[in-house]
């Protein structure tokens, strides 16, 4: 019975290493982002001339969004790993200095600011190019309106996380 015992946890330990294929997926994914910047830049080289300030601008923020979520990706790929699967031996190689210090209850707090950030740079985005709401059309009922309350959804989120955080682990951190 202790072999079936022993057996059983090995396998359920090992089990993390199915992790390891989903990390590969969202490295993967950084390439399509890397491409998908790359693109927006030659784009923008192209339509310059004939660009208006607001369309420079809204290609710089959807880069600036390229970014965040590439730098979401980055830090929920190694953290993530690093913390469940196992530790990242880089002899030879600079290992970022957060690394190490970021549990799950961190990354998910990193996480939601990440969301919230993407979500500001999407509501500027949709100031910028949406009409004021008409006297027909009553503000409730405008796509501004709800993703005002979207972004304050996320940002309300974010915060209660952290509290949630900062009340049930501070005196784990604090050791």
């Amino acid at each position: 019975m202790k072999t079936l015992e022993i057996l059983l946890e090995r396998t359920i330990l090992l089990s993390r290493w199915l992790l390891a294929p989903i990390y590969l997926a969202l490295a993967a994914v950084l390439i399509l982002f890397t491409v998908k910047a790359f693109q927006e830049v030659v784009h923008l080289f192209a339509v310059i001339t004939t660009a208006t300030e607001v369309d420079l601008i809204l290609s710089v923020l959807a880069l600036i969004d390229m970014a965040l979520v590439a730098n979401l990706l980055v830090m929920v790929i190694l953290s993530s790993y690093e913390n469940f699967v196992s530790n990242l031996d880089v002899d030879g190689q600079e290992k970022p200095s957060w690394l190490g210090k970021i549990d799950a209850a961190t990354l998910k707090i990193k996480l939601a600011v990440a969301i919230v950030a993407i979500s500001s740079i999407h509501l500027l985005k949709a100031f910028m190019i949406t009409p004021p709401p008409s006297h027909d059309q009553p503000l409730w009922n405008s796509q501004l309106f709800w993703l005002v309350v979207i972004h304050l959804t996320f940002v309300i989120s974010a915060l209660l996380m952290a509290v949630i955080d900062r009340i049930a682990f501070a005196q784990h951190r604090s050791h």
